[in-house]
């Protein structure tokens, strides 16, 4: 069923992007959640440069940056239930780079657990769309309810 579900939101995340490069982009932005969802560290690798950073902005703290092979085996190890949405992406690109910015929440084992802004800085490679570093906040206060409804 959550396999379903992650199915059925990137083909409508996808259906309403604008351009195929925009699509092929928020395909490879979809990979990163559903390797999160699937816990497979080599999907998630997949859809990013091997030097590929993120950067995670939490309120009170310090930001904390992370290589994408540490942020992969962590969840790769993780046994929770992690579905990640974003919605009303934002596609900016200009030859072989674009951003994405797209509100989200996220969820662990069905539970609602933060809300945020993801932004994603990508590549156009040989083998398609990666990307190349990941900023997110991360807000448990003030999460307004996201249009996807609760996870099904």
């Amino acid at each position: 069923m959550r396999v379903l579900t992650l199915l059925l939101f990137a083909c409508c995340t996808l259906a309403a992007a604008g351009s195929e490069e925009e699509r092929a982009v928020l395909a490879a932005v979809q990979q990163v959640f559903s390797g999160m969802a699937a816990h497979d560290a080599a999907m998630i690798k997949g859809a990013m440069t091997p030097d590929a950073k993120l950067i995670g902005a939490r309120t009170g703290r310090p930001a904390a940056t992370v290589s994408r092979d540490d942020f992969a085996a962590s969840i790769a190890a993780n046994k929770s239930q992690l579905l990640e949405r974003i919605w009303n992406p934002q596609v900016l690109m200009r030859g072989n780079i674009a951003m994405v910015w797209a509100e989200y929440d996220f969820h662990a084992n069905g539970t609602f657990n933060h809300c945020g802004v993801d932004s994603f800085l990508m590549l156009k490679t040989e083998e398609g769309w990666k990307a190349t570093a990941i900023s997110y906040t991360s807000e448990t206060e003030g999460c307004k309810p996201g249009p996807l409804g609760p996870p099904k």
